[in-house]
């Protein structure tokens, strides 16, 4: 699955007991039949990646229709 603007990315840590990293891609290209995305991390940093293959999780943003949803329906 390759990332869009605003879907969230998690990059699984090499070392056993550190954390993973998350954020939010701000932009995504394809460039050479790979992507790099531009992500702002959780912690405020903010960079380019070109993850390797299976070396990232893309979690979907939520879809409009499920933003305006009301609360508790």
């Amino acid at each position: 699955m390759t990332g869009q603007v605003g879907d969230r990315i998690v990059i699984e840590s090499e070392r056993v007991g550190k954390a993973s990293r998350q954020g939010e891609i701000l932009e995504a290209r394809e460039s050479a039949g790979r992507v790099n995305y531009r992500v702002h991390w959780d912690d405020g940093q903010e960079s380019e990646i070109r993850p390797a293959a299976g070396s990232a999780q893309i979690l979907p943003a939520p879809t409009a229709e499920r933003e305006e949803t009301p609360a508790g329906r």
